[in-house]
């Protein structure tokens, strides 16, 4: 089974490999991502988010989705010395660091709960995979029809934070300056909401946020610096030669 929608802004791509998986479980992916996108996107008004931002409900009445993304934020908040905040000044709220990586990794424990065992969730070049090995490219900060690296993913996550999509969008919050230490960060670890949002933190805090993604438990990175060098953490799941199939590009 293979499907591909609009969802957040960018394409989702779900294949599953389980012939016993129907496509109800598909359903069930594409309809919870349009409703995270409607409850917790800060660019539409009715928003769960925007009503919080603008004083509708209160902090402690918030669902309790919400409130664990927001307690994600404030944790990474705290991790990076604040480099990385939802709340930046003359900005509204917007968790959409978290948001995503978060929701999509939910997506795929609903197929997991469903019975797939191999299955690949690609929402907009970060990456979800079971029952691999598979494949993921991670493309090259500066040539847009170049791989910088291939990672090899059997059961884990993938996000790549990176200027190439949408300029210098990642805002360090010490300086309120955009961060540009970095051209690229990706990160592997078991989820993709940590994954995601490690990637974030540590594009956000620039250079000292290689080492400091490193450091995190169970992540593993591979960054190409504002100097063009390659950072690699040891164990970056470098993909090898022979027996890998499914390829997709990140």
């Amino acid at each position: 089974m293979h499907r591909v929608e609009h969802v957040m802004g960018f394409p989702v791509s779900l294949r599953v490999d389980d012939a016993h998986v129907g496509p109800e479980s598909a359903d069930a992916v594409f309809a919870w991502l349009r409703e995270a996108d409607a409850r917790f996107s800060p660019f539409k008004a009715d928003s769960e988010v925007r009503r919080l931002d603008r004083g509708e409900i209160a902090l402690r009445d918030v669902s309790a989705d919400l409130g664990e993304v927001l307690g994600l934020c404030e944790e990474y908040r705290v991790a990076t010395g604040g480099a990385f905040d939802v709340r930046l000044p003359g900005r509204g709220l917007d968790p959409c660091a978290v948001v995503k990586g978060w929701s999509v990794q939910r997506a795929a424990e609903l197929l997991r709960a469903a019975g797939a065992r191999r299955f690949v969730l690609n929402a907009g070049g970060d990456v979800v995979a079971s029952g691999g090995p598979w494949r993921v490219g991670v493309r090259h900060p500066e040539q847009a029809d170049k791989l910088c690296t291939v990672a090899e993913l059997t059961d884990g996550a993938i996000a790549t934070s990176a200027r190439y999509e949408r300029g210098d969008h990642i805002i360090d919050g010490r300086t309120g300056r955009p961060a540009t230490g970095l051209l690229s960060l990706s990160v592997v670890a078991s989820s993709l909401t940590v994954a995601d949002t490690v990637a974030t933190a540590a594009f956000a805090m620039g250079a000292e946020g290689v080492e400091w993604a490193a450091s995190r438990a169970g992540c593993e990175v591979f960054a190409v610096d504002a100097q063009r060098r390659v950072l690699r953490t040891e164990g970056f799941p470098v993909a090898g030669a022979g027996g890998v199939t499914g390829f997709v590009t990140g």
